[in-house]
């Protein structure tokens, strides 16, 4: 699957998932402007390893969560890359609690963040993609989305919450060759799963099927899918990459 010359914006790129995708985006030979929203030298760390695969690559700060901030990002982003063919919306937090302790606070920064940053950064591609009857969207949802987890009910809303958006903006935009899709994950080997105590780390390992965690090149390559010419006719759709836990 080839890319080359095709261009991506992809937020919360640093590490993590995110990393994992800008490199497969740049293994398919598709340059690549990574968000950031405080760590500037993972960020750069990133588009150094992105650059070492032959494609042009950025770091590009933003927090999200400001709408005037994704609106600049993402005119910065076009006007380096030339224009903008693929937007990931990868960019997310936690702030988990049962929902008798959840401060209205951490409910609203999770959605400020993974469903309303999301929107703000569709948003600010819209036009651009419409004009140029091309683009690819695609949108980092989860197994909690879709099942629900207990002491994540702001992280499951909001994670929900991008099903139902992507879904109308797909609507939206087919007519233009615009598709939007979204990547549900579900329990990935990353810095946070590896920091959990070994017995969390059973019980989490008894819920999947598959008996083991997803690899963040597994999420990875199911977004360079829909971002990539083979998924030119499939759009509102979420693919789980989750070991079978939403079976």
């Amino acid at each position: 699957m080839s890319m080359k010359g095709q261009t991506a914006l992809v937020t919360g790129g640093s590490r993590g998932i995110g990393r994992a995708i800008c490199l497969e985006l740049a293994r398919n030979g598709a340059n690549v402007a990574i968000n950031y929203a405080g760590s500037a030298a993972a960020a750069e760390a990133a588009a150094a390893a992105c650059r070492a695969l032959g494609v042009e690559a950025f770091p590009i700060q933003a927090d999200v969560a400001d709408p005037a901030a994704c609106a600049a990002m993402v005119k910065e982003a076009a006007a380096k890359l030339g224009r903008l063919d693929i937007l990931v919306c990868n960019a997310g937090i936690t702030r988990d609690n049962l929902a008798l302790l959840l401060k209205d606070e951490d409910f609203d920064a999770v959605l400020d963040t993974n469903l309303k940053g999301a929107f703000y950064c569709m948003k600010a591609a819209y036009r651009t993609m419409m004009k140029q009857k091309y683009g690819r969207i695609v949108a980092m949802s989860s197994v909690v989305g879709l099942r629900g987890n207990a002491g994540q009910a702001n992280y499951a809303a909001s994670k929900a919450g991008l099903i139902g958006m992507c879904k109308s903006l797909a609507k939206e935009l087919a007519g233009r060759n615009v598709t939007v899709n979204l990547v549900a994950p579900g329990f990935i080997d990353t810095d946070m799963t590896a920091a959990l105590p070994e017995a969390a780390r059973t019980a989490l390992l008894g819920t999947i099927p598959m008996a083991r965690l997803g690899r963040p090149e597994d999420v990875a390559k199911a977004v360079a899918f829909f971002a990539g010419p083979d998924a030119g006719y499939i759009t509102g759709q979420v693919l789980c990459v989750d070991g079978g836990m939403a079976v």
